[in-house]
C-alpha cells in the first residue's frame, strides 16, 4: 500500500514580491500584472550558457567540415556551430544542408549565412517534423548535431532509430548562475520554469528552506524536481484552464491580496 502524502493546506497570504528565474524581457504580461497588482517583479536568470572553449572542444576529435549536414535545435547552437567553425579555422561549406527545429531557429539561421543558396529545412517543433526531409537525405549525408552538455535526447534518439549516420557535438555548457548576491534577500514567490532552475538554487543555497516563500512551478519536469527535494508546489502551470504562469500568478493573487 502506498503511503498518502500529505496535504498541505494553502494560506494565501498577501504577495508584494516576484522574483522570476529568467532574463528580464523587452515585453511581458508580468509586467501588466506587477502594475495592476502594485507588485515588484525582479528578474534573474538561474542558470546561464558558456561556450565550449575550442581547446577543449578538439578533445572529442570531431571536425565540424567532416560533416555535410547540421540540425541546429537552438538558437545557441547555430552560435557556437558558427564560432566554433571560425576559431578552428574551418571554413563552412556552401553545400551544408541545414535542418532547423522550428522557424524561428531557421530565421536566426540567416545572420549567419545567405539563406538563398543553401539548403535549409524548417520543422513545426520536433524532430519528428523532419522526419520526410530528414529521411530523403539519410544514406547521402553526416549529420552534426551541435548541443550543450544536457545533450538532445528526443533528436538522438531518432537519429539513432533512423540508424542516421551522425554525431553529437557539445559545444556549449547550461551551467548555475551565481546567485550569492541573493543571500539575504527573499520574496514572497519564486517562479521556476525547469529543474535546472531547482539544482541552481540548491548549488547555490544548500541549505535553502521554504518557510513562508511560495513557489510558483511551471511544467511536470519542474514539478518532480521541487517534489524531490520536499518542497512544496504553491502555484502550478500549465492547469485546467491555466494556460500560462502569469495566468496562475493572477489567479492566486486575487485571493492572496483581495481586500
Amino acid at each position: 500500500m502506498q503511503e498518502a502524502k500529505t496535504v498541505v493546506k494553502e494560506t494565501y497570504k498577501k504577495v508584494k514580491t516576484i522574483l522570476v528565474s529568467q532574463p528580464k524581457p523587452v515585453r511581458s504580461p508580468y509586467y501588466r500584472l506587477e502594475q495592476k497588482y502594485g507588485l515588484q517583479i525582479d528578474w534573474r536568470p538561474f542558470i546561464h550558457v558558456e561556450s565550449v572553449t575550442e581547446k577543449e572542444f578538439r578533445k572529442a576529435r570531431l571536425r565540424p567540415d567532416e560533416y555535410s549536414a547540421v540540425i541546429f535545435s537552438s538558437n545557441h547552437a547555430i552560435e557556437n556551430y558558427f564560432r566554433m567553425c571560425e576559431e578552428m579555422r574551418i571554413k563552412v561549406s556552401s553545400e551544408m544542408k541545414y535542418f532547423c527545429l522550428t522557424e524561428a531557429i531557421a530565421n536566426y539561421l540567416q545572420k549567419f549565412i545567405v539563406y538563398r543558396k543553401r539548403k535549409v529545412f524548417v520543422g513545426k517543433r520536433n524532430i519528428e517534423d523532419l522526419e520526410t526531409a530528414l529521411m530523403k537525405h539519410r544514406t547521402k549525408e553526416k549529420f552534426l548535431l551541435p548541443c550543450s552538455n544536457l545533450g538532445a535526447l528526443p533528436i538522438t534518439k531518432f537519429l539513432t532509430e533512423k540508424e542516421f549516420d551522425w554525431k553529437e557535438a557539445m559545444m556549449y555548457k547550461t551551467v548555475s548562475s551565481d546567485l550569492s548576491d541573493l543571500a539575504d534577500i527573499t520574496y514572497d514567490i519564486l517562479v521556476f520554469f525547469s529543474p535546472l532552475g531547482i539544482q541552481s538554487l540548491y548549488e547555490n543555497f544548500p541549505d535553502f528552506k521554504q518557510n513562508e516563500t511560495r513557489l510558483a512551478i511551471f511544467g511536470n519536469s519542474t514539478s518532480k524536481a521541487v517534489e524531490e527535494k520536499g518542497l512544496h508546489i504553491n502555484i502550478k502551470a500549465p492547469a485546467p484552464g491555466i494556460t500560462s504562469m502569469t495566468m496562475a500568478l493572477e489567479k492566486y493573487i486575487q485571493v492572496s491580496n483581495k481586500g
